[in-house]
């Protein structure tokens, strides 16, 4: 479907009348008609039921033109919004998250990053499941946080560290482990404790010990939401890596006694050998290497 042909297939949806709709459109009937028969040939229904009138639209055309307009008005937008991206920016670093909390400095970074490089456009996605790896080695990404182990097998890789992220537990707070400044195994005795989730394997190591070392209820968590959502009810508690703290206050983050950490970096392409690649970089690894 051309942008042509949007045109085409909205006007005449507005005068339903073939002759009226070619003279407003500065093109010849047959040309207008060819272009419909094409356009309803691509999507695969009538658009509209010719008649000795002109034309009535269809109910799936009716419902196909009335959300045209809508793409007709975002894709001017696109095309404007394109055309002084291109003229304000010489180049572009796509970078890739999970959530927006793994990187708590983000917005830091960003500012730094743009004053630094304002001639550099910094595009920001967050991609929540295992198809962000993915998508990065395709190369749709410059920029990847992940876990060390989800990016070491790849030898096309540049693996930038970033920072170590212990396990807490997370808890109402109202409960009483709240109020403890570590939480050991033995503290969890008897609770209802939360597992699954897409948990990564780093985190499955110290929950299978917790499972084996404590007498604890266990409740399959889909995701976690569905954990948080259980641990706001006040029903259980669940482990969670630090990178996923999204620091509003909602829930008690207490850190718990274990030696297992999840290794968190930065991937990019080694073939990337850009000055903005290495810039945004470093400014990560500055930031968390100011706070230890």
């Amino acid at each position: 479907m051309t942008t042509k042909q949007i045109d085409y297939v909205l006007e005449l949806a507005k005068t339903l009348n073939f002759s009226r709709a070619s003279e407003n459109l500065f093109i010849s009937q047959p040309s207008l008609t060819y272009q419909i028969q094409l356009l309803e040939e691509e999507v695969g229904f009538k658009i509209f039921e010719r008649s000795g009138r002109g034309a009535v639209l269809t109910p799936a055309g009716e419902y196909f033109c009335s959300n045209l307009v809508n793409i007709k008005e975002e894709l001017k937008n696109l095309i404007e919004q394109s055309q002084n991206y291109g003229s304000q920016y010489a180049d572009t670093l796509n970078v890739c998250l999970p959530m927006r909390s793994c990187i708590i400095f983000l917005p830091q970074i960003m500012m730094q990053f743009e004053r630094d490089m304002p001639d550099i456009a910094l595009n920001i996605s967050f991609i929540y499941d295992d198809s962000r790896v993915d998508s990065f080695l395709r190369q749709e990404h410059d920029i990847l946080f992940a876990r060390d182990s989800e990016l070491m097998r790849f030898s096309n890789i540049k693996i930038n560290p970033l920072y170590k992220s212990r396990f807490y537990i997370i808890a109402n707070k109202n409960d009483p482990l709240a109020n403890l400044e570590v939480i050991t195994e033995k503290d969890l005795e008897g609770r209802t404790f939360m597992i699954g989730g897409g948990s990564p394997p780093e985190m499955i190591v110290v929950q299978n010990r917790i499972i084996s070392s404590v007498s604890v209820n266990t409740i399959n968590s889909l995701n976690h939401d569905m954990s948080l959502t259980y641990v706001a009810a006040g029903k259980g508690i669940v482990l969670a890596p630090g990178f996923a703290d999204d620091h509003n206050g909602e829930f008690a983050w207490i850190p718990f006694d274990c030696p297992e950490h999840i290794n968190c970096v930065l991937g990019s392409h080694k073939s990337d050998k850009r000055q903005c690649t290495k810039h945004f970089t470093e400014l990560a690894q500055a930031a968390y290497k100011n706070t230890l």
